[in-house]
């Protein structure tokens, strides 16, 4: 379970920064920021881990309880699919975080990054791999991240609904690629991933034909 030893360790306000969504197939990477100037209470600290790891509902009310939580600083970054496929998803990734850094309503002294590489974010930074199991303000990250990231994927299924996104998230189940083939390739597909980039390429040999 993570725990908050590196930021007492560290002191200063210290920001936990996790992304979610770099390998769908659709919608954007989001990234969240969490600082826990006051500490994180006992019963809060008990239930936060790796968003993975954790079921729907509890990160739900984990994310609808953490702005609330005394000293929290919270800050959402994305980097839309058109940035995906400009810059690729690791430099998109890396601007989220740097993007939810940016949001948060004050200016951390030091960043936790999940990871093993460092966006430039103004001030010092380390990363952690596995960052979301050893951290409390990277897993708060995480799900903040995660859930806000599904949210979007819900209301894109209103619009699109072929593809199975409130319950993929965009990822590439048998019902998401199924759809690709079926329904084709929608605006919020990421055209450069291995996948869509085959369709758009048979779609463009069918017409040829």
């Amino acid at each position: 379970m993570p725990d908050f030893r590196r930021e007492q360790q560290h002191g200063g306000l210290v920001a936990g920064v996790d992304e979610v969504g770099r390998g769908p197939l659709a919608g954007p990477v989001v990234a969240a920021a969490v600082v826990f100037a006051c500490g994180v209470p006992d019963d809060l600290a008990a239930v936060i881990d790796d968003s993975k790891k954790l079921k729907p509902a509890l990160r739900e009310a984990i994310a609808g309880r953490l702005p609330h939580v005394p000293g929290v600083a919270i800050g959402v970054g994305a980097a839309s699919t058109a940035e995906i496929d400009r810059i690729n998803i690791y430099h998109a990734s890396h601007l989220a975080m740097q993007r939810a850094v940016a949001r948060l309503p004050v200016r951390p002294d030091h960043v936790l990054v999940d990871g093993n590489r460092i966006p430039d974010f103004g001030c010092s930074a380390e990363a952690i791999v596995g960052g979301d199991g050893v951290s409390l303000s990277i897993a708060a990250a995480s799900i903040m991240a995660k859930v806000v990231r599904d949210r979007i994927m819900a209301r894109l299924n209103v619009r699109w609904p072929d593809y199975g996104w409130e319950k993929n998230a965009g990822y590439g189940t048998a019902v998401h690629r199924r759809a690709l083939l079926q329904t084709g390739v929608t605006p919020h597909h990421r055209k450069t991933f291995g996948t869509v980039r085959q369709q758009l390429e048979h779609l463009k040999t069918e017409t040829r034909a």
